[in-house]
C-alpha cells in the first residue's frame, strides 16, 4: 500500500532547524530530570539503589502513550490550534510539577514525589506525542532526517541541565532551588510554541473514534502484513534497549565510583556538551547525504560501542579522564543513533495517522527505559557493574542483527512506503 509522503512545501531549513532544537530541548529536559536530577536526588537522601531503579516504572506513561493518543489527533485545544495548543498546555502543566518537586522531602513525603513524577511523565509524554505529530506534517521529506537529527541531538543535550548544572548548583543551593532553575528551563518551548505556526492539515482530523483508533493501526498492519510489522516492533524494542539499560542508574553508578555531584556534573558539561554539539552536527551533515538505514547501521555499531566505555569505568574506577571519555563518547555515538532511529520511526509513519502511529512507535521504544530499567537495580546488586555492562553491550546486539530484515543496507524510504 502507497504511504502518502509529507508536503513538499516547508519552512526554511534555517527556521525548521532552529524549531526542532528548541522543541527537542524542551522534550528531552522532562525525561532527564526523572532519570538523571531524581536519581541524584534520590541517592543523596539515602534511598537504596533497588528502590532508585523502581523509580523507572513512574515513567509507564510513556509506554503507553499511544492509548491516549488518538484523543490528541481528534480533538483539537480551544486555541492555537491542534498541535500546538495541546503543546503549550503539556509544557505548562510539566514545568509546574517539576519545580513544586523540590519542596517535599524525597524519603518522608516519597509519595507525593511519586505522584509529581507521574505528572511530570504523563504531560511529558503528552507533549512528545503532539511534538512528535507537528515535527512530521511541518517539515518536508528533504529536511525529515536532518531536522530529526537536530530534534534528537538537542534532546539528548537537555540532559545537561539536570544531568550537569542542576548537579552543581545542588552542591551550593538547597534542592527546591534547584528544581525551580531546572523547571524553569521548560519556558524555552513555552514561547517557541507560541512563535511557531500551526502545520497545514494533510487530510480532516479524524471524525469518529474508529478513525482516530482503528484506522491508524489498520494501515500499520496491512500496509505489509502481520509479520512484517511484528518485525518492526521488535526492532524499535531492541534497538535501544543495551543503551537503554547501561544508562538508567548513570549517575547513581559515577557516585558509587566516589565522583562527587560537582565533578560528575562539570564532567558532564565539558565532555557530554561538545560531544552532543558535534554529535548532532554531524548526524544531521551524514544523514543528508546517507540513507536512514545507513545510518541506523553505522550509528548503531558506535552506539553499541560506547556501552563498554562503562565496563572499562567500572574496572577503572576514580579517573576524571575516563569518566571524561565514556560520558563524552556516549554523548556522541548515541546521539548519533538515536537520531537515525527517530528518523526511522518518522519515515515509518503514515502522514494520515502520524500523532497515534508515532506514539505507538515511540511507546514500544521507552518499554526498555520504563520496566526493563525497573530491575536494573537488582541486576547490578547480583552481578557488579562491570558484568552487567557487559550484559547490556550483549542485548544490543539482536536489535542490530534485525536491519538486516528491516533496513538492510542499500534500504530506501522508497522501499519502505510500498
Amino acid at each position: 500500500m502507497s504511504t502518502p509522503s509529507a508536503s513538499l512545501k516547508g519552512p526554511s531549513n534555517t527556521k525548521a532547524f532552529i524549531a526542532c532544537a528548541f522543541l527537542g530541548f524542551t522534550s528531552g529536559l522532562p525525561l532527564f530530570i526523572l532519570y538523571n536530577l531524581l536519581a541524584a536526588w534520590l541517592k543523596s537522601g539515602g534511598v537504596d539503589l533497588k528502590a532508585i531503579g523502581l523509580f523507572a516504572l513512574v515513567g509507564f506513561p510513556y509506554t503507553w502513550k499511544f492509548l491516549w493518543s488518538p484523543f490528541l489527533d481528534r480533538y483539537p485545544f480551544p486555541f492555537l490550534g491542534r498541535r500546538r495548543g495541546w503543546m503549550l498546555v503539556t509544557q505548562i502543566i510539566t514545568m509546574a510539577a517539576v519545580m513544586a518537586m523540590g519542596f517535599f522531602n524525597p524519603v518522608t513525603e516519597i509519595w507525593i514525589v511519586v505522584g509529581l513524577a507521574a505528572v511530570v511523565a504523563f504531560f511529558s509524554a503528552s507533549q512528545d506525542i503532539v511534538v512528535d505529530a507537528y515535527r512530521r506534517e511541518w517539515l518536508t521529506d528533504a529536511q525529515l532526517g536532518s531536522g530529526t537529527a537536530v530534534f534528537v541531538n538537542a534532546y539528548k543535550l537537555s540532559t545537561l541541565v539536570p544531568g550537569s548544572l542542576s548537579l552543581i548548583l545542588s552542591d551550593f543551593m538547597p534542592w527546591s532551588t534547584v528544581f525551580l532553575i531546572t523547571g524553569g528551563f521548560i519556558s524555552i518551548g513555552v514561547l517557541t510554541t507560541l512563535m511557531l505556526p500551526e502545520p497545514t492539515l494533510r487530510g480532516k482530523p479524524p471524525q469518529t473514534l474508529r478513525a482516530a483508533v482503528i484506522e491508524p493501526f489498520k494501515e500499520f498492519i496491512t500496509r505489509r502484513g502481520w509479520r512484517y510489522a511484528f518485525t518492526i516492533l521488535a526492532f524499535i524494542f531492541l534497538y535501544k534497549l543495551g543503551d537503554s539499560m547501561a544508562t538508567a542508574l548513570a549517575t547513581p553508578f559515577y557516585m558509587d565510583l566516589g565522583f562527587t555531584r560537582t565533578q560528575i556534573g562539570l564532567v558532564a558539561k565539558n565532555a557530554g556538551l561538545w560531544a552532543s554539539l558535534g554529535g548532532g552536527l554531524l548526524g544531521a551533515y551524514w544523514l543528508q547525504r546517507m540513507t536512514i538505514a545507513r545510518g541506523l547501521w553505522i550509528f548503531g555499531v558506535l552506539q553499541a560501542i560506547a556501552i563498554l566505555g562503562f565496563a572499562i569505568l567500572a574496572k577503572v574506577g576514580l579517573s576524571p579522564w575516563i569518566l571524561a571519555w565514556v560520558i563524552g563518547f556516549e554523548a556522541f555515538a548515541v546521539g548519533l543513533g538515536t537520531a537515525a532511529f527517530t528518523a526511522y520511526i518518522a519515515q515509518t509513519t503514515d502522514p494520515r495517522y502520524t500523532a497515534t502511529q508515532f506514539a505507538l512507535f515511540t511507546s514500544l521504544a521507552a518499554v526498555p527505559r520504563t520496566f526493563i530499567n525497573a530491575m536494573t537495580g537488582y541486576i547490578v546488586e547480583a552481578l557488579g557493574w562491570f558484568n552487567f555492562f557487559i550484559l547490556c553491550f550483549a542485548l544490543a546486539l539482536p536489535g542490530m542483527l534485525l536491519l538486516l530484515k528491516i533496513a538492510p543496507w542499500n534500504h530506501t524510504a522508497e522501499s519502505e512506503r510500498t
